[in-house]
């Protein structure tokens, strides 16, 4: 067994986009789910949206690279309201199933061919970051050690979505302190109480469905940074990887969907490093492909047992959880 390949293919995701757009968008998600009690299956149309709002802007209309990242942000907040405005006065479970539909409608329209002009359909879209790299401040040349060793665009990719998830978690932590955030939390364990007392719940939840889903679509930028957008990307088993780092972390905390995102991805790129290699040495029996399948066996299992055993999560506070049960 090659430990070193385990070894650099475990730790290249500590600082890896993906690990960063997930984080992002598992942040909205606390904000939709964790401090607003939405419950929202539908994350994967807003990363989505970010991610072709920004390519197309750059492809199909050649704006620049930071105009076209402004309106994925702006997409997400136009698709927060016109899933809002129908969805929001609806109970939880039927929120759930309202917002797997939008996120499947999105997906199909990406990849229908009415808008191939635009969207590519089934082949994605790529060739959009040359504005972006061109506005690379680091010099070309290879940065860091080990596992860790990036060329220019890469280490540039990673810094500006570990800047986009700084601004994105200082924005959560100040909005959480101030009374928006109160009377948010408030929301989400007695919606009726807080009508009684004159606030408009429908707008709060309306604001925090815009306030997520605009942290889900700078998720989904950073997530195409390093390459292309891919349709397929954006199945529903995003979203419900989003609702794994979300449990992980803890639902109603600032920090824990990072947490939850970096410990999801080193475990799953352990484990899908681990067991094929296993399998090949005659330890598993079952061949190397049915191993790497066995990691999303793995991955169901933790949540389970995650769901029972510690709902709260890892950093969250047992008493802001009460509203799951």
């Amino acid at each position: 067994m090659d430990f070193g390949s385990i070894f650099t293919n475990t730790a290249a995701y500590l600082f890896s986009p993906i690990t960063l757009a997930y984080a992002l968008a598992a942040t909205g998600l606390a904000v939709h789910f964790g401090y607003a009690g939405l419950l929202n299956f539908g994350m994967a149309a807003f990363m989505a949206i970010g991610g072709y709002g920004y390519a197309i802007s750059v492809l199909s209309f050649g704006l620049p690279w930071f105009v076209g990242m402004l309106i994925g942000l702006l997409g997400g907040a136009l698709f927060a309201v016109l899933l809002g405005i129908p969805t929001l006065r609806l109970r939880a479970d039927y929120l759930a199933i309202a917002t797997i539909a939008a996120g499947e409608i999105v997906r199909l329209l990406f990849t229908t061919q009415v808008f191939d002009e635009f969207t590519n359909s089934a082949d994605g879209l790529a060739q959009y970051n040359g504005g972006f790299r061109d506005a690379n401040p680091f010099p070309p040349g290879t940065y860091g050690f080990g596992p860790w060793t990036y060329t220019a665009n890469d280490l540039w990719n990673r810094v500006f979505g570990l800047i986009v998830l700084a601004l994105a978690v200082l924005l959560v932590w100040a909005l959480m302190r101030s009374p928006w955030g109160r009377v948010l939390k408030g929301i989400r364990e007695d919606e009726d109480a807080v009508r009684s007392l004159g606030k408009n719940v429908f707008a709060y939840k309306m604001q925090a469905l815009v306030v997520g889903g605009v942290l889900g679509a700078a998720g989904g930028i950073v997530f195409v940074l390093p390459s292309a957008v891919v349709p397929g990307s954006y199945s529903t088993s995003l979203t419900f990887f989003l609702w794994t780092i979300l449990l992980l972390g803890g639902a109603a905390t600032v920090f824990g969907p990072t947490l939850g995102a970096v410990l999801f991805w080193v475990v799953n790129a352990f484990l899908a490093s681990l067991l094929p290699q296993l399998a090949n040495a005659g330890l598993l029996p079952m061949t190397d492909k049915q191993a790497a399948t066995v990691v999303y066996i793995v991955v169901g299992i933790a949540l389970m047992l995650l769901v029972i055993f510690r709902p709260q999560g890892i950093l969250g506070d047992k008493r802001e959880m009460t509203f799951v049960k």
